[in-house]
Order: structure tokens, then sequence, then C-alpha cells
């Protein structure tokens, strides 16, 4: 892999992890699109190290907030007391069902989708995952009522958009759609659900850079990767950080409707290209 292919993929990776849109189901469809092998496990970590900086760096004061409230709580022995301690808790056990999901699932569905073994069945189920989570989301828009701040988050809220984030390990369901689906079908105003979604990421995004990077730590890169995967790291991680900001801003005033639409639109494209051979 070149540093520009590395750039471009970093870009992908960095609009579409924080975009319900599908990080998975994109750097499955480009290269599967431009004829590219597969990035490979160093790319791989490259990509959520990128992810990773920019939430962190985006939601710095909330992280810190979280890690005083929390042990403070427990010493006082009142460890729900604190708002952010309580939001500490909620995260905690939203992350549980993605974690058990991945301990079970994850290798077969890296296998399926990104080992070769899918081939273009992978790229129908991923245009099929693409258009259901879009009209999920459209009924979310039109049938929930989004009242409920963030403030208001509770541990019903982060069980439930916990498993929707579970559900997130197919490539074309995008961990972010799948939470901000569940979180709206919650009642949650529109720029809450996507600020929960993204502070109920962060375990998953850290767990899923800590298994890669272990794998890494193993082999080892290879001569000539650094720039690469600096190169893809960096794109990930500003990118990245720009798209939480625009998301964030975008939902105050506007609805989801436009992601339905490019969900919609790109599932349909995929299922037209498979089906006509062209790709």
């Amino acid at each position: 892999m070149d540093v520009l292919r590395a750039i471009v993929l970093g870009a992908v990776q960095g609009l579409t992890e924080f975009l319900p849109i599908s990080s998975s189901a994109h750097l499955i469809i480009v290269p599967w699109l431009f004829g590219w092998e597969e990035s490979g496990l160093t790319f791989d970590v490259a990509l959520h190290l990128g992810t990773l900086v920019a939430v962190l760096v985006y939601f710095w004061r909330e992280i810190a907030q979280i890690a005083v409230a929390v042990p403070r709580g427990l010493i006082e022995r009142r460890p729900l007391a604190d708002p952010m301690a309580r939001l500490g808790w909620i995260i905690l056990l939203g992350s549980i069902p993605a974690a058990i999901a991945g301990f079970i699932a994850a290798d077969a569905i890296d296998s399926f989708f990104h080992g070769g073994d899918g081939g273009n069945t992978a790229i129908v189920l991923v245009a099929l995952l693409m258009i259901a989570l879009a009209v999920l989301l459209a009924l979310a828009e039109r049938i929930a009522k989004h009242e409920r701040s963030f403030e208001c988050v509770t541990g019903r809220d982060g069980l439930v958009v916990g498993l929707a984030q579970a559900l997130a390990l197919l490539p074309g369901v995008s961990r972010s759609g799948s939470t901000i689906t569940a979180a709206l079908f919650r009642g949650l105003q529109r720029d809450a659900a996507a600020r929960f979604s993204f502070l109920l990421g962060i375990p998953a995004i850290v767990g899923a850079g800590v298994f890669e990077t272990r794998s890494l730590l193993e082999t080892g890169l290879a001569p000539g990767e650094e720039q690469v995967f600096l190169a893809g790291m960096a794109t990930a991680a500003i990118v990245g950080y720009l798209a939480i900001a625009f998301l964030l801003r975008y939902l105050r005033t506007r609805s989801t409707m436009i992601f339905v639409v490019y969900r919609l639109g790109l599932g349909v494209l995929l299922l037209a290209l498979v089906a006509t051979g062209v790709r």
C-alpha cells in the first residue's frame, strides 16, 4: 500500500466511523470498487488508533470528569450520586453486549467480510444491511419523540443502545448508525443521541484497538510500513475529529434523513453493481 491510498482510506475511516453510514462497510466497498487488496492488520490498527485519538481529543473533558467521578463515588459509597459517575456506569453497562458479541463472533464475521470468504455475497449482505438500518433510522425519525436531553440518559438507555451497538459488528449496520437509531427510539434529542453514541463507542474502539495492537506487536511493522501507518492514522484522526464536530452541530437543527437517503442510495447501487456484473 502506498501513502496516497493510506490517506484515502484514512479519510474514509475518519468520516464514516462517526457518521451513521458504516465505516466497516465503506472499508469493504472502496477497495472492492477500485480492485484494491485488503489493507491488512497493520493498517487496521492505524485506522482504529486514528479514530480513537479523534474521539478522545474531542471528549477529553467528559472523559476526565468521568475518570474522577467514578472512583470518588466508590470511595464515598455513593457511586451514582454524581451525574458524570452515573454516566460512566451507564457507558460501562452499555459496552457489555458489544464485548460479548465481539468475543463470540468477531473472528467469523471478519473472515467472511474481510478475509475473502464471502465474495460478492458479502457485498450483497452489506448492501442489505445498509438499506435495513436506513429504514429503521427513518422510522426512528418519524415515530419517536425526540424530547429527552443528554442529562436524562438512564441505565435502560445504556442497555438498549448497547445491544444496538453489538449489531454493528456486521459491516453495513454502522456503530454510530445503530446506536443513534436506538437512542432516537428511546426518545433522546438528535444531538444527545449522537453524543451518547460517541461516548458509548469509546470502550468499543479502545477494545478493538488494543486487541489489534497486541496482534501487531507480535508480528511488528514490515520495512517501509511506517509512513503508511502514520499517514493513515493521522488522516483518520483529523477527519474523524471534524466528523464528530460536524455531526453534533448538524443534528442540533436538522434530522438524520440525509443519511437515510445516502444509505438507501448506496445500498441500491451496490445491489445493482453486483446484479449487472460490473464488479
